[in-house]
């Protein structure tokens, strides 16, 4: 018999430590092995139930959630999933609580108070299983601990990008997602177009966290937005970007089109059309996440004869997207999250979108007739400079 899943809910509301137990236990492979009313109290139960899975509430009195996650992961480290509420200061804490080492953040229904869980009912469930195979807090180097990134320099000059870079992330995406960015210059060629699945109303506040902490000028997309170098857009919560190539320039169009493959925003959208509209100087980088949204996509990319890169597995908080991608065939080089930031660096990293003096020009996977032609395209940019 499959061995089930034991998770301690800590919230200091009386409904949500009713209710959360009664929604988890309708999945056979869960069980609820009790409750905590404050951080201090589920300290202390950790230690006497020893759960696989903590649920933590970030809004407590006493010991509130982020100070909780401290303690958890100096003295017994272990997954815990955080809810957060649909506010300016939730989100802000949600971030927080990401880079303190919680896997994952399941943001509470705007009327969770009048006992209304089931919107989030399967996402919560599912995300506990994922957290549970995940194990303990990932093993990325601590964000506080990187180098703080330069002053951003302001430039009145706006320059086409030599590369438009489409990155898909979900589970364990906001640190893997800094740790990348954080490692690319101001004055970088490329461009940069994320999906990372998160809720409405959070993506925002991801994008300013980034922005604060990376060379990258780095926002929120708004449809209109132009593709230019030095730039990174983040698709907002609950509406799928893409591409498209306008008479004023390369721009961003979002959409309200239905879910694709569970998700809006969707990955597979904008790799579809990265491909579509930029072919040899699209780059796809598919990372850490559960599911398979993104393997069709970066499959696109390369059939398209750009550029297609997967997060290593062993590098992954949840490795079920990278993974899709890789079992299909259709990821030309597989890297670990610490070597993605340099590799794009010195592959892209002139403006004529060739590799830098030493850079990686190929491996063993880099020989299918596509990646061949691909190199031969290498010094043509995605569009010229236009008055």
């Amino acid at each position: 018999m499959k061995e089930k899943v034991r998770v301690l809910v800590v919230d200091d509301s009386a409904l949500m430590r009713k209710l959360i137990p009664i929604i988890l236990e309708r999945d056979p492979e869960i069980e609820v092995v009790g409750t905590a009313m404050d951080g201090a109290f589920g300290i202390r139960k950790i230690a006497e139930l020893n759960p696989d899975v903590v649920t933590l509430d970030l809004q407590m009195p006493r010991m509130d959630g982020i100070e909780t996650l401290r303690m958890i992961m100096r003295s017994a480290p272990l997954p815990v999933i955080v809810f957060s509420s649909h506010s300016r200061e939730g989100a802000y804490s949600t971030f927080k609580a990401l880079a303190l080492g919680a896997i994952d953040f399941v943001a509470k229904p705007r009327d969770a108070a009048a006992g209304n869980l089931d919107p989030i009912a399967y996402q919560l469930i599912e995300k506990i299983k994922v957290a549970k195979r995940a194990g303990g807090p990932h093993k990325l180097p601590r964000l506080a601990e990187l180098e703080p990134p330069p002053a951003k320099r302001k430039s009145c000059t706006v320059l086409a990008p030599n590369r438009v870079i489409a990155i898909g992330i979900s589970t364990g995406g906001p640190n893997a997602l800094q740790f990348l960015l954080s490692q690319i210059p101001a004055d970088f060629p490329a461009t940069f177009v994320v999906v990372q699945h998160m809720p409405e109303g959070f993506t925002d506040m991801f994008a300013r966290r980034l922005d604060e902490c990376c060379a990258l000028d780095v926002q929120e997309a708004k449809s209109g937005d132009l593709l230019i170098a030095g730039r990174a857009l983040i698709c907002p919560g609950n509406r799928h970007i893409m591409v498209r190539r306008m008479p004023r320039g390369e721009m961003i169009v979002l959409s309200d089109g239905p879910p694709i493959n569970g998700h809006r925003p969707s990955v597979d959208v904008l790799f579809h059309s990265v491909a579509q509209e930029f072919g040899l100087t699209a780059v796809g980088v598919i990372m850490t996440g559960m599911g398979d949204d993104g393997a069709e996509g970066l499959g696109a990319i390369k059939a398209a004869g750009g550029m297609t890169i997967a997060q290593s597995e062993e590098s992954c908080v949840v490795s079920g997207m990278p993974r899709a991608a890789i079992l299909k065939g259709y990821a030309n080089k597989v890297l670990p999250v610490d070597n993605l930031g340099s590799f794009l660096v010195n592959q892209y990293g002139n403006q004529f979108g060739g590799d830098r003096a030493g850079g990686e020009k190929s491996d063993s996977n880099d020989k299918s007739e596509k990646i061949e032609k691909s190199e031969k395209n290498e010094r043509i940019p995605v569009s010229t400079p236009r008055t």
